[in-house]
């Protein structure tokens, strides 16, 4: 079509948005970028319960299991001289407060003084004969140094405190999180009271939910 000069009329380029297409596609590329950043910083943190360990009969676990109830992990050794009064304790604590609130989770470990010589059989044998312990036991492994398991890694960094001999103690909470450690002198007797206290708050807390 001529226009009143007699020159052809220009229509709109169909290409003008196609400017912006680029652009525009960075942008998006960007703020997806920018989101799963985001997202990654909101991701839940590791705790105790996150990791998967192997049992004392060789099976793969979670420890999320125990999410939601109170653990005291403890590093046992058979041939110790804390050996006899702690498995004693232990037992006594699980059977007074476990297993639906509290459990007792024992990590055999020969690092300190090779005093856990035997193997994953002879030891839970040892166990549940000697003690009549019920508690869950876990297969033997290194918790400090280098060679310690992830799960303990998490309880040292959290508490400051790395396991130096048998019997060393930490109490984790219904989250996951690492409250307190305790070394061999210290008895389970003496930290009786903080482990009923977390297991108190539980009971209120369903008690409350009801």
């Amino acid at each position: 079509m001529l226009d009143p000069e007699g020159s052809v009329e220009h229509q709109p380029s169909s290409s003008f948005p196609k400017v912006f297409l680029i652009p525009l596609a960075m942008l998006l590329a960007i703020a997806a970028l920018l989101l799963l950043a985001f997202s990654a910083t909101q991701q839940k943190e590791p705790d105790f319960y996150t990791f998967k360990v192997v049992n004392i009969r060789g099976k793969l676990v979670s420890l999320e299991k125990y999410r939601g109830s109170v653990s005291l992990v403890v590093n046992v050794a058979s041939e110790c001289g804390y050996t006899d009064s702690h498995y004693k304790a232990l037992q006594q604590l699980q059977r007074d407060l476990g297993p639906y609130h509290f459990n007792v989770l024992a990590f055999p470990c020969n690092q300190f003084g090779q005093q856990e010589p035997d193997t994953n059989k002879e030891i839970e044998s040892f166990a549940r004969k000697t003690y009549g312990a019920s508690f869950p036991m876990f297969s033997k492994i290194a918790v400090s140094g280098a060679g310690a398991i992830p799960a303990f890694k998490y309880l040292i960094d959290s508490t400051g405190e790395e396991p130096t001999w048998n019997f060393w103690k930490y109490l984790v909470d219904p989250n996951g999180k690492a409250v307190k450690a305790w070394d061999s002198t210290v008895s389970v007797e003496e930290i009786r009271p903080y482990v009923t206290e977390l297991v108190r708050k539980i009971i209120l807390k369903k008690k409350d939910e009801l």
